[in-house]
């Protein structure tokens, strides 16, 4: 541990900073270089670390620590070479095990120096009680053939997958834009304790045609691909979000097959089988059980929330990668939505507009043109044939975002197949002459500090009905002034909620033009997070390092403390006036005051020796 610590120690920053992370290390408990030391080489961290690596790398580091014992110092490359050249052996050539023995040396697990490969002994021994737990020895680990190999798939097979996958692909998709497109319109509240309340959850998963238990999965992608965003305590759309619910379905799909790539850990995703129509139930995960022979637990239950979301998104069908899905597996994300495409219903452009104010689209909209349509009219069916319905409010809504009845008609009348119903006309035209009869501006009034807007409008009844109105009385509405009603709460809340209660209400400026307002603003970017407890710790190290000297007098307190607690017996070498070197065999009882109490076994006496004097200390087998 010793050369551990002083390894450690030596390593600047940067490099101290990766064995943490690459360890897992936990941030808390360390306090020097000697606890950092004992934490990498402590039972439960070489466990953690050893589950994670693969059979080849097993295999040379448990080959290593066994021709270590056996030559009584470190093996060469050349002797692994021939030690793991084998019948039924892993392939490794010189160049694989140079870069396993560098990667080990980075896990701080091994010193890889000159060619020469000595794991530490805490982790040849933790190897050598494997077998004890049913894992592989270092002979079983360097010889184990691996499984049979994925079967070729038939032609039959890899179309019937992509098909399938290219259905889930497209309700995956929908579902998704649905989700956005909702927070969009209003944001969510994450609760204190993580998680949607109930309300927010039943509006969400019925928006995305889900079930409520399947709606933190859904919000979890969409965050994962940057188009909701959390600010705040509040999940709101993203400009990210919004570029992307103006792009095709297989863009989307792309989008979110990208960022799903980007999630997995780089030891699944070299494992996944890239071949469309090849199956990842049985033979994967026997491949797999083979690859990580200490993988257990957290290996199954990665790869089945990795393949449980390849199956939500299309990546697979029926436990098989489709088509499109290889070509994201192996990183050709444009070649993956252009093979998505080829197998998606093709968009329109054009609706059917009824008499009942009802928008029935005969296939999936082109983009922008249903982002339009969501402007004007609530959405009723999103399926393949989507179906919307126009309302003096929903009109309301695009006149308020800034359209007029001339350019709602327009755009009506270019996309309908069946001309404009009059009841539509009527509508849109009546909304139009309505719209503005009651206007919201915010005041800043130093009489009365707590109004911060005032509704005004010519029409004193409407006024008087929105007054006591029990829809909007959270908003406290009360006259100030003859035709004049005031609130506490800002313009937007009051126009929003008042426009929710489907009065005609526009809001103005102080001169009294009318503007118009985004109802929701837009997630910002996610800062990093401020503190970094990888960065704290580094500091603490350093901070606790008081140079050579400090070091090795703490070195020797921690040993024989270590000694004290076991009740272990030490060979204590003690530096002698005229520079003699004199060994005791000693059982230490105390440590105190530069000096330390032990008994001497030899002699059956009680000695009290200071630490300056102290060279060395070995523990007794």
């Amino acid at each position: 541990m010793l050369t551990l610590a002083s390894r450690l120690r030596a390593l600047d920053d940067a490099a101290l900073r990766r064995t943490i992370e690459a360890r897992a290390l936990p941030s808390t408990g360390i306090k020097d270089f000697f606890d950092l030391a004992e934490a990498l080489l402590d039972s439960p961290s070489l466990e953690a670390t050893l589950a994670h690596l693969d059979r080849a790398t097993l295999a040379v580091l448990a080959v290593s620590g066994k021709l270590a014992a056996e030559l009584a110092g470190p093996p060469s490359l050349d002797e692994l070479v021939a030690r793991l050249r084998a019948p039924n052996a892993l392939t490794l050539t010189p160049q694989r095990i140079d870069a396993i023995a560098t990667a080990l040396d980075a896990l701080m697990l091994a010193v890889y120096t000159d060619g020469r490969l000595k794991p530490y002994a805490a982790v040849s021994q933790h190897l050598d009680g494997w077998p004890q737990h049913g894992l592989p020895s270092p002979t079983e680990l360097a010889e184990a053939a691996a499984p049979p190999t994925f079967a070729e798939p038939s032609e039959s097979d890899r179309a019937r997958t992509s098909a399938l996958a290219a259905e889930r692909a497209f309700a995956a998709v929908s579902s998704v834009a649905e989700l956005v497109s909702d927070i969009a319109r209003e944001p969510v509240h994450e609760l204190s304790r993580g998680g949607l309340g109930l309300p927010d959850s039943k509006r969400l998963a019925t928006a995305a045609s889900v079930e409520p238990e399947a709606l933190p999965a859904l919000v979890a992608i969409a965050a994962r691909a940057g188009l909701i965003g959390r600010e705040n305590g509040l999940w709101m759309e993203t400009e990210t979000g919004q570029s992307w619910l103006l792009t095709g379905t297989a863009r989307r799909w792309e989008a979110l097959a990208a960022s799903w790539r980007e999630s997995l850990p780089a030891d699944v995703l070299a494992v996944l089988p890239a071949q469309a129509g090849v199956f990842w139930d049985g033979e994967l995960r026997d491949y797999l059980g083979w690859l990580y022979p200490a993988g257990g637990p957290w290996l199954d239950e990665r790869v089945t929330a990795v393949q449980a979301e390849a199956e939500y998104l299309g990546i697979t069908a029926l436990a098989a990668t489709s088509a499109a899905g290889a070509a994201v597996l192996t990183g050709s994300l444009d070649a993956a939505a252009t093979i998505l495409a080829d197998s998606l219903p093709a968009e329109v452009g054009s609706v059917y507009l009824q008499h009942d104010l009802s928008i029935v689209s005969p296939g999936p909209l082109s983009p922008s043109i249903d982002a339009r349509i969501r402007a004007l009219a609530d959405v009723e069916s999103r399926e393949l044939a989507s179906s919307y319905r126009i309302t003096a409010a929903s009109v309301n809504r695009a006149l308020a975002a800034g359209e007029t009845a001339e350019s709602l008609l327009d755009f009506l009348q270019s996309i309908s197949l069946t001309g404009i119903p009059q009841p539509v006309h009527y509508l849109i035209h009546e909304s139009a002459a309505r719209y503005g009869r009651v206007r919201v501006r915010g005041v800043s009034s130093d009489d009365d500090p707590t109004v911060r807007s005032w509704v005004h409008s010519d029409d004193a009844a409407l006024l008087g009905t929105i007054e006591v109105d029990q829809t909007v009385s959270p908003l406290g509405l009360h006259q100030i002034a003859e035709m004049r009603l005031g609130s506490r709460y800002p313009a937007d809340v009051v126009f929003w909620a008042l426009s929710d209660a489907r009065y005609p209400v526009a809001a103005e400026n102080g001169e009294g033009d009318i503007i118009h307002l985004h109802r929701v603003p837009l997630a910002r970017a996610a800062s990093a997070p401020a503190v970094d407890p990888v960065a704290e710790l580094v500091a603490k190290l350093r901070t606790s390092d008081g140079g050579e000297a400090q070091a090795a007098g703490a070195w020797l307190a921690r040993q024989l403390d270590v000694a004290i607690r076991s009740k272990q017996t030490v060979t204590v070498s003690i530096a002698m006036p005229g520079g003699v070197v004199v060994d005791y065999l000693l059982e230490p009882a105390s440590v105190g005051g530069g000096r330390f109490r032990a008994r001497d076994r030899r002699a059956d006496i009680e000695r009290t020796l200071p630490l300056s004097s102290i060279i060395s200390i070995s523990p007794m087998p």
